[in-house]
């Protein structure tokens, strides 16, 4: 049975208050046949929901769907307050500004970011709706958490309109060097916006550090380690806060029979190999599949690895399918695959199994269950949960996680097969290792990770900043 909906009032006022791109529910059809919602799958959503009932609190985000309008309502014990978008908004603010030029720019310019003005008047609209909706829901004195960098501006926006908030704001991508983030035309709004927040949180320290320097830089602020002094008297704080996963849940869902019998057929069906490597990944430039198909493309022509015995299994989720630089590396990955496969792969059987397609967490749980190798190779990537999720979800000591060293997992998953995604011969060597190693090393660096993983879940990085955020002096 989904949690009661009711209607709410925009003038009732929550203590806490999280804003993010996305609600916390997707619509879902009641038995009646009418339109309900349900909890969205998200980490995040998992990590504050309970913080947000625990408090009276309210979420603040978009439905999803473009020229929508939704009233706000409560539900399962919370507020929800939709942000309407038009559909030339979604194009301007979401696909341009957030995912054309700021998501590219973030991640080292792998792809080379856009510039356009209207999309940045677009972005600054569409910000400053959001921090009015969280003004309008916060009670006086209230704790505000602004997620990501669709709204980079809304502290500064917030704080204007209401002072008497502590605002915590946490970046879930990587925050690039001065060298290239000084190619941002609004590089100093960019900044000034983020100074709103009592902290700002990001996914290691070299993010951090960055932050820190440009607000030296671009803003003329006296810094001090990880404090930043604002010109109206308050001190920021640039901190990183290492997000990480339902750890307990993935490993339960990994251990049912569901995900047993699963895992134990998605074997058969690859013809039971001696070996299975894995790969999931949203389909983005950032996650490093062409250098990743190629290097196994190269190892199973050489006979390295024989595809009698071995099989690279590569899930790629659908993203942002309508935007030209997606359905490039659509096409690309499609012609490698079936190139390679054509050339070592034996009638029945290819060594490359590439699919294109969106699995629920139970299938996910059963394929880390099933691999014996998990290949996690991004150009660039903020965390990547993936490589958490496999460490979790496996419970045995005989599997390996390659792990790219441009992943902020790397930091903490130490005890990993570490690769640079740029260096084939390394990735190709350094796969060639972790499926060779022994079983006293597999055993060692498992358990190593493992422990990481599981004394530093979701909750443990939620309480980590919302404590620090709590010991913020509140605003006079």
């Amino acid at each position: 049975m989904a949690p009661r909906e009711d209607s709410l009032s925009i003038s009732q006022s929550a203590d806490f208050v999280v804003v993010a791109n996305r609600l916390p529910v997707d619509r879902m059809e009641n038995p009646d046949g009418s339109q309900g919602w349900k909890t969205s799958p998200g980490g995040l959503v998992t990590a504050l929901k309970p913080v947000i009932q625990a408090q009276g609190g309210a979420w603040v985000g978009w439905g999803g769907s473009a020229d929508e309008h939704i009233d706000p309502f409560t539900f399962d014990g919370h507020g929800v307050i939709p942000v309407d978008l038009s559909g030339d908004e979604v194009r301007d603010y979401y696909e341009g500004m957030s995912n054309a030029t700021f998501w590219p720019l973030y991640h080292d310019c792998v792809e080379h970011p856009e510039y356009h003005r209207e999309w940045w008047d677009a972005y600054l609209r569409i910000n400053e709706r959001f921090a009015r909706a969280a003004a309008d829901v916060a009670a006086l004195g209230a704790t505000v958490w602004v997620q990501d960098y669709q709204l980079q501006n809304v502290p500064e926006m917030l704080r204007a309109m209401r002072p008497d908030l502590k605002i915590g704001f946490f970046l879930h991508i990587p925050f690039p060097p001065i060298e290239l983030f000084m190619q941002l035309p609004w590089r100093y709004q960019v900044i000034e916006g983020l100074l709103g927040a009592d902290i700002v949180g990001f996914q290691e320290p070299g993010s951090a550090q960055n932050f820190v320097r440009l607000g030296r830089r671009l803003a003329g602020l006296h810094t001090l380690r990880d404090k930043l002094f604002t010109s109206d008297g308050r001190t920021v704080t640039a901190r990183a806060y290492p997000i990480s996963i339902d750890s307990q849940d993935m490993l339960n869902i990994s251990r049912t029979p569901q995900a047993r019998d699963i895992a134990q057929q998605l074997r058969e069906d690859l013809g039971n190999p001696d070996r299975i490597f894995l790969g999931i990944d949203r389909l983005d430039y950032t996650k490093g599949l062409r250098p990743r198909v190629r290097s196994f493309g190269e190892l199973f022509t050489s006979g390295q690895l024989d595809p009698a015995h071995n099989v690279y299994l590569q899930v790629a989720t659908p993203t942002r399918e309508g935007v030209r630089r997606y359905q490039e590396l659509h096409r690309d990955i499609d012609e490698m695959v079936g190139r390679i496969n054509s050339l070592s792969g034996r009638i029945g059987r290819s060594p490359i199994v590439y699919r294109y397609s969106s699995y629920p967490k139970l299938e996910l749980a059963a394929m880390y269950r099933a691999a014996d190798v998990m290949i996690v190779t991004p150009l660039r990537d903020g965390m990547n949960l993936v490589a958490k999720e496999y460490v979790a979800a496996h419970d045995s000591d005989d599997g390996a996680l390659v792990l790219s060293e441009f992943a902020g997992a790397a930091l903490e998953l130490t005890h990993s097969y570490l690769v640079n995604p740029y260096d084939l011969n390394g990735l190709k060597n350094q796969i060639l290792r972790a499926a060779g190693d022994s079983h006293a090393n597999h055993a060692r660096r498992m358990r190593s990770m493992r422990k990481q993983v599981f004394r530093h879940d979701i909750d443990a990085w939620a309480n980590n900043f919302l404590t620090d955020l709590g010991s913020v002096p509140q605003p006079a």
